[in-house]
C-alpha cells in the first residue's frame, strides 16, 4: 500500500461517513477536481485502503434478536489446524467478526441468532462438530451500545 497523502486522508474520511459521497462534494472538501478525486478513490481501493462498501443492516429488522461474544478454544494449535477454523469461521454466515487473538482463547467471535434455539445450532454446526474446539465461551450481548467499523483516521 502507497503512503498516503492528507487528501487521501479526507478523501477516506468523507467516505467512511458516507460511502455514498458525492464526488463534487469530495471534490469541494479536497480542493480536486472531479475527474482528479474519481482516480484517486479507484486508487484507494487498488491499494486496498477502501476494502469495500456495504450497507448496514439492522438486526432487528431482519428477524436477527441475539447477538453473542464468543470466546474460543482449539485443542491444538498447529497452522492446519488453525487455517480449518478460520475457512470454517469464513464461510459461517453467522459469525459477523472473527479475531485471531492471544491469551486464553484462540479467537473471538461475534455471532447473531434469531433466537436461543438458532444459536444452539450454531455451536453444534461449528462447536461440537468440530474435534479441534476443546471449549468455548458465550457471553449474551444486552444492548449494542456502539457497532462501528469506522477506523479513527488522524
Amino acid at each position: 500500500m502507497s503512503k498516503l497523502t492528507e487528501t487521501d486522508l479526507t478523501i477516506l474520511r468523507l467516505l467512511q461517513t458516507n460511502a455514498r459521497e458525492r464526488l463534487e462534494t469530495i471534490a469541494v472538501e479536497t480542493g480536486l477536481s472531479v475527474a482528479t478525486v474519481q482516480r484517486r478513490i479507484k486508487s484507494l481501493k487498488a491499494d486496498g485502503a477502501i476494502m469495500g462498501e456495504e450497507a448496514v443492516v439492522s438486526p432487528k429488522a431482519v428477524g436477527i434478536t441475539m447477538t453473542f461474544l464468543v470466546m474460543v478454544e482449539l485443542e491444538r494449535e498447529r497452522i492446519d489446524q488453525i487455517d480449518a477454523f478460520r475457512r470454517k469461521v469464513r464461510a459461517e454466515p453467522q459469525v459477523q467478526q472473527c479475531y485471531y487473538i492471544t491469551g486464553e482463547a484462540d479467537f473471538a467471535l461475534i455471532v447473531l441468532a434469531r433466537d436461543m434455539e438458532d444459536y444452539e445450532k450454531f455451536t453444534q454446526r461449528l462447536f461440537f462438530q468440530d474435534s479441534n474446539v476443546k471449549r468455548f465461551r458465550s457471553s449474551v450481548v444486552m444492548d449494542r451500545t456502539k457497532v462501528s467499523m469506522n477506523v479513527p483516521i488522524l
